[in-house]
């Protein structure tokens, strides 16, 4: 009876022991999982002048630190994607799966013949006057080293409102000769944009974008369902002729109430808002190209497929710093890091 006692204790003993290294080993995976996505997720670290590996992100530092001397107000917050870039420019380039490209050029010469897609090369979409643009391009215009410099660093602008930086004068210079000179329109963009904590001039420079100076159709008022419609921002204008693009672009505004410039302004303000900037996409640089996975995805919620939109939309921001003596201010600027950057910077 003894012998069996110990037998059956002895196994109790096994057991335990057994169970002990089963969790344990458990336990293990899990912690090793745990790492591994936290080594995967994005993170944000502001820039001290030290804490940037040259060696993983070769070309990005000594850019940063001549800008910081430049201009020792700025701030810098590196962002760590955690994206490999070849795979981050096969993601944005052509694919057989999509209807239409995440990038397109103008059908121009003013471009390298390089720059349109080697698949598309001549086809042409959204109303007829642009192309694919090809991984060169997109290469180019996403290697952030390209963009380290004072003409381009706006792209990287972190698009919140600072007060006394953004002024009724440099809204005047910004808008004088455009559709949106008129005073009543102006102070409309200011007070909307420091209610959402959004760059008034950012703001501006998306709608000249969007509209041209002298504005467009969806501007200076389109009738639809027999009401006179505004859709400013170009919201939901997609399709592959001019009247497809109007016709969806005039329904969503239809459908919001945009009756007047100014609700069209302060809806579009909104949609930014609420589609892009709480999302994580809060540059021009982000907007354009959908490397935050905070919503969960990546590459598709671009605002535009102009690949040339967010430099264009810099340029025009950072001619009324300067011109309203405000550039210096403490304005930060996101830095993207990619894994696996060659060392060559990506040429034009």
């Amino acid at each position: 009876m003894n012998k069996i006692k110990n037998v059956i204790k002895n196994h109790r003993r096994q057991l335990k022991i057994l169970g002990i290294i089963i969790l344990s080993s458990i336990l293990f995976f899990v912690i090793i999982i745990a790492i591994r996505r936290g080594e995967n997720k994005q993170k944000y670290v502001i820039y001290n002048g030290e804490n940037l590996t040259e060696s993983k992100y070769p070309g990005y530092k000594q850019r940063i630190n001549q800008l910081k001397e430049k201009y020792p107000n700025w701030t810098f917050t590196l962002f760590y994607t955690r994206l490999d870039w070849n795979e981050v420019i096969s993601e944005e380039g052509h694919s057989d799966t999509r209807k239409n490209p995440f990038n397109l050029i103008p059908d121009s010469s003013n471009y390298p013949e390089d720059w349109k897609c080697e698949i598309d090369k001549e086809k042409t979409f959204d109303n007829g006057t642009w192309l694919c643009a090809s991984n060169k391009a997109i290469r180019h215009q996403m290697d952030i080293r390209n963009l380290l410099n004072e003409n381009k660093i706006f792209q990287l602008k972190e698009l919140n409102y600072v007060e006394e930086a953004q002024t009724n004068e440099g809204m005047e210079e910004i808008t004088e000769q455009t559709f949106l000179e008129k005073e009543s329109i102006r102070e409309a963009l200011l007070q909307a944009s420091k209610l959402a904590n959004l760059d008034p001039y950012f703001i501006t420079a998306r709608l000249i974008q969007e509209q041209g100076r002298k504005g467009s159709t969806l501007s200076k008022g389109y009738e639809y369902n027999q009401v006179t419609i505004y859709n400013v921002f170009n919201v939901n204008a997609y399709g592959n002729s001019k009247n497809e693009i109007l016709q969806n672009a005039a329904k969503y505004a239809y459908e919001q109430g945009w009756d007047t410039l100014e609700k069209s302004i302060m809806g579009g303000i909104e949609f930014v808002k609420e589609s892009y900037i709480n999302k994580g996409q809060n540059t021009l640089y982000l907007q354009k190209f959908d490397i935050v996975n905070q919503d969960g995805k990546l590459y598709t919620n671009q605002y535009m497929q102009n690949l040339l939109a967010p430099e264009s939309e810099a340029a025009n921001m950072l001619k009324i710093y300067k011109v309203s003596n405000t550039i210096d201010y403490q304005f930060n600027f996101i830095i993207p890091l990619y894994e696996n950057m060659p060392k060559e910077i990506s040429e034009k």
